[in-house]
């Protein structure tokens, strides 16, 4: 978020703990999403999603908030307060708030903040065990109520961490981490909240319970199994030290990614070094600089500081004419976190062999068992999709390699025919440009931050009937650059909250792109008993901050990165289950959480969308037409190798999870080169060590889980073609289609199967032919 955080009440717990330990999402993915493609080398919407997107948490509220009325005053929403909080008189995390406090949050508040917290939950759980009975108002309720208070402090925490992190704040994160992870193994293995939830489904008012009532009961129980209820004390006991270690581990591995990155650093004082960069990351790089201690660096002049973080990593792969400096950064990129103090080698050979003795411990064969126990697909299934998808890519990802070789040989590139890594992102770039004459660079000045987010709220009231406003000021800001704004329905009311925070901050902010809850939707937690709390979102993304007097000028990938994230938490803030366990994102299946979100991508290619963002940021005229016939057309450019690239990844992680031995004859490296023979048709470099950053796995929840970005775009292709069969020109016919979207993809939540959800809207099950089609590789499918 990408994705966006899910599970129920237990598992909430530990997807924060997650959260806390991550280091990456997205995208990677997004968030997200994916990951850097090294082949075709576009921008990387979700480098984790916690995220993930999974690395998403679902995060609750410690305060309640109801709305009597839309006119209510910014002052009265600040004082608001509830009377069930914990009460600290200096540290913010303990105090009342609907609005995180997150300008005067310290690292000093962590350690006695979480302490006092889970004391006191210690405290509420032990009585909630003695009381407990098998009904909804003694079970379910006080049970949310506990959740609520512990995650909504750790998220906090957690994403401050991800947007602002420093050695003090991970120092104390890292020292309250055992606690925090021995609470929810507590509340995760308490047995009398586990018969309780059993008495219930095997009671006779069964049948009358609703269908979100049922999920969370189901739900719980399956959560509890899997986190070691059913094992004997020394089992157990072994369980509880492996998630530990788990814990551990994983956020080393996170960090490691982190200071790798941020380590590397390239000063260039010779303009020829940078020739091919355009202005716009030239601007970029000289503001590095700046940071760094070169005050008189300018963009005509240097000098620049080319860095690993995204914007920066892109503008050399496709724009530097200087092929060494392309090696070198991208040697760089593929090799983080792989050697000296950083080096994650170890760390991954010890989590894999932990998650195989969890495994075990549970009954399962291996890990990725584990994991599709909570997901839509099986380890067969996902295999199953994954090479129908793979077939279909192959051949046109050899055309693609063919076609850039042709290219390149006539414009005289020595050794053509012998291309290597670093070369194909910057001939892809020159080969996309010469196909349909698009600029990715000279598309910037149509994509006005400003102007995108105008076109997106939009859409967003055509679609679903909601109004979007901006509300600065109303909510405390982490930094100056973030922006908060107001969901209100279509009579004025609010419904939600948001925070963005746009913009590339290298030296505190980890990559990608991501969306994430910071308070849910939730009946239990209103303050008059009737109407439910708001949702409260805040999506994050890494996108080129305003040079001068320019505002943020984006590239087309950034855009669609904003759609996506966008998509997530609409589906957080435009839920309307009640139960505050299933609500917006939370318990909906991983491998479906990014439909929503991929979705709203398809509608950055829609003609009108398109022009109402693609305003020139001076002129204010139009993107001209036939540039978007060139976009549109470019659609498809490249789609075999970029299919591909997200397969291998899917493969690998997949391959790691089921069939790998730790400490056996084959080591990672040996894996991930077996893999990409029936991958990746350029071979990775022997030196390759890409798995030492891929924190979708190993910092994050994408664990045996990556396939769920391609299982997840057959569902948004084939809700998008809903669109696309009622008529895109017809505003009558979308308006319908978008408010039956809304009812069921982004109101149901985790209340339904999300395979129930997606037929109440389609009329059908899913079909793959919509995402082939849209990728221009249906042909090629239905050939096989």
């Amino acid at each position: 978020m990408s994705k966006a955080r899910i599970f129920t009440a237990t598992a909430l717990l530990l997807l924060i703990l997650h959260l806390l330990i991550s280091v990456s999402r997205s995208i990677l993915l997004q968030p997200i999403c994916p990951l850097i493609d090294s082949h075709s080398l576009s921008y990387p919407k979700q480098l984790f999603k916690s995220y993930p997107c999974p690395l998403w948490s679902s995060s609750f509220s410690l305060c309640l908030l109801h709305f009597r009325s839309p006119r209510r005053s910014t002052a009265a929403l600040r004082s608001y307060s509830s009377s069930t909080v914990i009460r600290t008189e200096n540290n913010p995390l303990l105090k009342d708030f609907y609005f995180p406090p997150f300008d005067s949050i310290k690292a000093a508040h962590v350690r006695p903040g979480i302490r006092s917290l889970i004391k006191q939950l210690e405290r509420e759980l032990e009585e909630l065990e003695r009381t407990v009975e098998p009904t909804w108002q003694k079970l379910v309720e006080p049970l949310e109520r506990i959740v609520d208070r512990l995650v909504v402090v750790l998220g906090v925490i957690s994403h401050l961490k991800s947007v602002k992190d420093d050695p003090e704040l991970r120092s104390a994160i890292e020292e309250v981490q055992p606690e925090t992870v021995a609470f929810h193994l507590k509340l995760g293995q308490s047995k009398a909240i586990y018969n309780a939830f059993k008495a219930i489904k095997e009671s006779p008012d069964w049948d009358t319970l609703s269908d979100a009532k049922k999920r969370i009961v189901e739900s719980q129980i399956k959560d509890a199994v899997l986190t070691g209820i059913a094992l004997e004390d020394d089992k157990r006991e072994q369980f509880n030290k492996i998630e530990q270690e788990l814990a551990k581990l994983s956020k080393k591995f996170g960090e490691n990614v982190l200071d790798a990155t941020k380590r590397f650093e390239k000063l260039i004082t010779d303009k020829k070094d940078v020739e091919g960069l355009p202005a716009t990351a030239l601007g970029l790089t000289a503001k590095t600089a700046m940071s760094k201690g070169h005050e008189n660096a300018t963009a005509e002049n240097g000098p620049w500081m080319i860095t690993l973080d995204a914007p920066s990593f892109m503008a050399v792969m496709q724009h530097a004419k200087n092929r060494t400096l392309r090696e070198e950064v991208y040697r760089a990129f593929v090799n983080r976190a792989s050697t000296g103090d950083l080096d994650n080698t170890a760390i991954i050979d010890q989590i894999l062999k932990l998650r195989l003795e969890k495994a075990k411990l549970l009954g399962y064969n291996n890990y990725a068992e584990v994991c599709m126990a909570t997901k839509m697909a099986t380890v067969e299934k996902a295999d199953e999709l994954l090479e129908k998808l793979r077939s279909a890519s192959w051949n046109p990802a050899v055309q693609d390699m063919e076609d850039l070789k042709y290219f390149s040989k006539n414009q005289g590139v020595p050794k053509a025919d012998n291309l290597s890594h670093w070369d194909i992102g910057f001939w892809s770039e020159r080969l996309r440009e010469s196909k349909y004459e698009i600029n990715e660079e000279d598309l910037r000045p149509y994509f006005s931050f400003p102007k995108v987010m105008d076109g997106l709220f939009s859409l967003a009231n055509k679609l679903f009937g909601i109004n979007i406003e901006p509300a600065d000021g109303l909510a405390p800001v982490w930094n100056d650059d973030v922006r908060f704004y107001r969901v209100n329905d279509s009579s004025g009311s609010p419904i939600a909250f948001f925070y963005f925070d746009p913009y590339s901050r290298p030296s505190e902010k980890r990559g990608g792109a991501w969306m994430d809850e910071v308070v849910g939707r939730s009946r239990v937690l209103s303050q008059d008993g009737s109407s439910p709390r708001l949702p409260v979102a805040h999506m994050v993304c890494n996108q080129m901050p305003p040079v001068g007097d320019k505002p943020s000028l984006m590239t087309f990938r950034e855009v669609e990165t904003v759609f996506h994230e966008f998509g997530h938490a609409l589906q957080h803030m435009l839920t309307k289950q009640d139960e505050g366990l299933v609500a917006g994102i939370r318990n909906v299946e991983w491998d479906a959480v990014e439909l929503p979100s991929q979705f709203m991508e398809n509608w950055c290619y829609h003609r009108d969308t398109l022009m109402s963002i693609g305003k020139h940021y001076e002129t204010g005229e139009s993107i001209p037409d036939d540039i978007y016939k060139k976009l549109l057309a470019a659609r498809t450019f490249r789609a075999g190798s970029q299919s591909l690239r997200q397969i291998k990844l899917a493969s690998l992680d997949l391959e790691l999870h089921t069939k790998y031995v730790p400490g056996g004859s084959e080591s990672i490296y040996d894996v991930d080169r077996r893999v990409s023979k029936r991958t990746q048709i350029l071979p990775p470099l022997p030196e390759d060590k890409f798995l030492c950053s891929f924190s979708h796995i190993f910092a994050g929840g994408y664990a045996a889980g990556y396939y769920s970005y391609k299982w997840a775009e057959v569902l948004s292709a084939d809700a998008f073609s809903a669109f696309e069969d009622a008529g895109l020109d017809d505003d009558k016919a979308v308006k319908e289609t978008g408010h039956r979207f809304r009812e069921t993809v982004l109101a149901l939540g985790g209340g339904k199967a999300p395979v129930e959800v997606f037929v109440e809207f389609r009329g059908r099950e899913p079909s793959p032919e919509p995402l082939l089609r849209h990728n221009g590789l249906l042909q090629v499918a239905a050939s096989l």
